[in-house]
C-alpha cells in the first residue's frame, strides 16, 4: 500500500518533553507505516515511547520535529478541534484506565459519541453493541456498578460503534486480571475485524502481540525492530 493511502503515517518524528533536569527526549526519529485493515503490535520496555506513540500518532500530543499523517491529512496543519473532527467518527481510542463518564450509564457511554457525531439512531446503535459485548443487560448500570472487564467492554463497544477505520489500543488488557484480559483481546479482535479497521496496539502482553499482523519492538524512543 502507497503512504497516500494508508490510514497513519509517521516519518521522522520526534518528541522532547522538558523537564526539571532539562529536556527529554521521548521519540527519537520514528517512522511507521499502518495499512488499511493492518493490525500492528508495539511493544518495548517501559519509557521506551511506546504510549507517547500513541498519543502523537493520534494527534492527542504535537511531535516536536517530522511528520505525522492520519487518513492523508498532515496533523500539523490542524489545530485541536480540526484534529478532533478528523478522528471523528474514523480513529477511536482505548485505554488502560477505561476513561468512562461516571455520571452516565453503560448505554449513555456508548452513544455520547454518536450523538456528538450527529448520528442517527445513537441510543439504539449503542445498545446493539453493548450487546455485541455481552453487556445487553447491564445497559442501565453506571461505571461504578460494573467490574474492570464489563467498563473495558463498555470502553471497547464505545470506540467501535461508529465503525472507525482505525483503532488505537493502549494496553487495553493492562489492568485485567488473566481471564478477562483473554476475553477482552478476544472481542477486540473479533470487533476490529468485524469493523475492517487498522488496529496500533501497544501492550506488554506477548501473547496479545503476536496476534497481531506485524510487530513493532520500541527501544529508547526509536523502532529496533520490526518484523511480520
Amino acid at each position: 500500500m502507497s503512504a497516500e493511502a494508508a490510514p497513519l503515517v509517521l516519518t521522522s518524528v520526534t518528541l522532547t518533553l522538558p523537564s526539571a533536569a532539562g529536556p527529554v527526549n521521548i521519540l527519537r526519529g520514528v517512522d511507521l507505516m499502518v495499512a488499511a485493515g493492518e493490525r500492528v503490535a508495539i511493544i518495548g520496555p517501559s519509557g521506551s515511547g511506546k504510549s507517547s506513540l500513541i498519543s502523537v500518532a493520534a494527534g492527542l500530543e504535537r511531535p516536536t520535529s517530522g511528520t505525522v499523517a492520519l487518513f492523508g491529512q498532515d496533523l500539523a496543519r490542524l489545530d485541536e478541534d480540526g484534529r478532533a473532527r478528523l478522528r471523528r467518527g474514523r480513529a477511536a481510542l482505548v485505554f488502560q484506565s477505561f476513561h468512562l463518564l461516571p455520571n452516565m450509564t453503560a448505554e449513555e457511554n456508548v452513544a455520547a459519541p454518536l450523538e456528538i457525531a450527529r448520528a442517527p439512531n445513537a441510543l439504539q446503535t449503542a445498545r446493539d453493541w453493548l450487546d455485541k459485548v455481552g453487556l445487553g443487560k447491564r445497559l442501565t448500570h453506571y461505571p461504578h456498578q460494573l467490574s474492570g472487564g464489563e467498563q473495558q467492554r463498555v470502553a471497547l463497544a464505545r470506540a467501535l460503534a461508529a465503525r472507525p477505520l482505525l483503532l488505537f489500543a493502549d494496553e487495553p488488557t493492562g489492568n485485567l486480571d488473566s481471564r478477562n484480559a483473554g476475553s477482552v483481546a478476544d472481542l477486540m479482535f473479533d470487533l476490529v475485524a468485524e469493523c475492517r479497521a487498522a488496529l496500533v496496539l501497544v501492550t506488554h502482553d506477548p501473547v496479545l502481540a503476536e496476534r497481531a499482523d506485524r510487530i513493532v519492538r520500541m527501544a529508547d524512543g526509536k523502532v529496533v525492530e520490526a518484523a511480520a
